[in-house]
């Protein structure tokens, strides 16, 4: 067989997948046997949060610092009752007896190899994003996927937010018209951590957590949770928070990805601190729309700071400002009040994994809210707009073929060499 296949379709019946977020007793007597590569900060979130949802049992958890896989047993322990089998390397975790499902929750240049991996085992995968590191990756993690037949859902949580959800329906109303651009920002003061070069902790396997990308010289300020904005693990702001706006976007639109990117920005008040743009801006062209992403990594942000995280969608009849609890119309006319539409979501993070167990409890694939191949374009997204800005060029993509058009300099940036003795997928 393909997948792994314990569950019978008759024992959950049509209200388990209908179910509020705390499902009933049936769905829960059968409990789901699921492991997390990557037990750190957010890996733990995701955990955390199916262990709230109910219906599960943590049978295992991997991480190269012995420091998270410690802690993170022993929380694990106190939440379920029985403390989960530890591991440092995930192909020892992937081989263990009865393991059903999989969370991914390590650093983005790790994701490819484990969740390929993964889908060889046949197993079911939660992945946070951004789906890749790089751009051939993701081509080769979604192929993998589709060949498994496994179900699948990509950490964009906030696919769940009744207030994008309610902007989508609002703009596909007509209330503003015609929508033909969308200006999208997150501009916040990153608190980073110390930049000198030192050993790292002893609990660290520092070469082990670099794997295939480039071993640069440990300092916290590119280690844990820090290396977002480090461009050999992160790739920076737009590709570790500002694709979750993209990502929305797509899906309030309805589209697919940008035909054309143009981006240009800088690090001017962060220099020596960061390796990825603390100021940029990237025009990126849909068939429909143009969208304008941009970022401060310093100052006050936006003039009116209610506007500092957010999507502005602009229409022939008035604007809407979408955030992930708020929803703001702007009727055209000069005497045109504003409206604006509190829509909280609770547990948006808790509602996406949800989604995933239900899906795998089920063995139900329409349950899932974000594909492999809907987090591929998602993410993309953001990587071809960087590339924009690498190469301090124009960028053309087909979509359908998944390939830069007439740009040699671009298209070597579509895929990084492994290190050592891991072969790119």
């Amino acid at each position: 067989m393909k997948r792994r296949r314990f569950i019978e379709l008759s024992t959950v019946g049509s209200a388990a997948v209908a179910s509020s977020l705390y499902l009933p007793g049936s769905f829960q007597s059968r409990k789901i046997k699921i492991g997390l590569i990557g037990a750190g900060w957010y890996g733990m979130v995701d955990i955390k949060a199916a262990l709230k949802i109910g219906g599960v049992e943590v049978i295992a958890l991997c991480d190269v610092d012995s420091a998270h896989l410690n802690s993170s047993a022993d929380e694990v322990e106190k939440l379920q009752g029985k403390r989960p089998k530890t591991f440092k390397y995930y192909q020892d975790l992937l081989d263990i007896k009865d393991l059903e499902a999989v969370f991914i929750g390590t650093m983005p240049h790790w994701h490819a190899l484990q969740f390929i991996a993964a889908c060889q085992k046949g197993l079911d995968i939660y992945c946070e994003k951004p789906l890749a590191y790089d751009i051939k990756e993701g081509i080769a993690m979604v192929n993998a996927a589709e060949k498994a037949g496994n179900l699948v859902q990509v950490g964009f949580q906030r696919r769940q937010s009744n207030a994008f959800s309610r902007a989508k329906e609002l703009i596909e109303s007509g209330k503003i018209g015609a929508v033909h651009q969308v200006v999208a920002q997150i501009n916040y003061i990153p608190v980073l951590e110390d930049t000198k070069i030192q050993q790292p902790p002893a609990t660290l396997d520092w070469e082990e957590w670099c794997g295939p990308a480039p071993n640069l010289d440990y300092r916290p300020n590119i280690g844990h949770k820090a290396w977002r904005l480090e461009k050999e693990y992160g790739n920076g702001h737009l590709v570790d928070w500002g694709i979750h706006h993209i990502d929305i976007i797509r899906k309030i639109m309805g589209s697919g990805m940008p035909a054309e990117f143009y981006t240009k920005g800088g690090i001017y008040e962060l220099k020596d601190k960061i390796t990825t743009p603390d100021t940029l801006t990237s025009c990126m062209t849909f068939t429909e729309f143009q969208l304008i992403w941009q970022h401060k990594l310093w100052g006050t942000g936006d003039v009116t700071k209610e506007y500092n995280n957010g999507i502005f969608f602009h229409g022939e009849k008035g604007s809407l400002f979408a955030e992930d609890s708020k929803v703001t119309v702007f009727p055209a006319g000069r005497d045109a009040q504003k409206e604006v539409l509190s829509i909280p979501t609770e547990m948006m993070q808790e509602k996406h994994v949800e989604n995933f167990l239900n899906a795998v409890k089920t063995k139900n694939s329409k349950l899932i809210n974000c594909t492999p191949e809907d987090a591929f374009q998602s993410t993309a997204t953001v990587q071809l707009a960087m590339i924009s800005y690498n190469t301090g060029s124009s960028v053309k993509w087909d979509q359908k073929k998944k390939e830069i058009i007439g740009n040699p300099e671009a298209s070597a940036l579509l895929k990084r060499e492994y290190r050592g003795k891991l072969v790119h997928p």
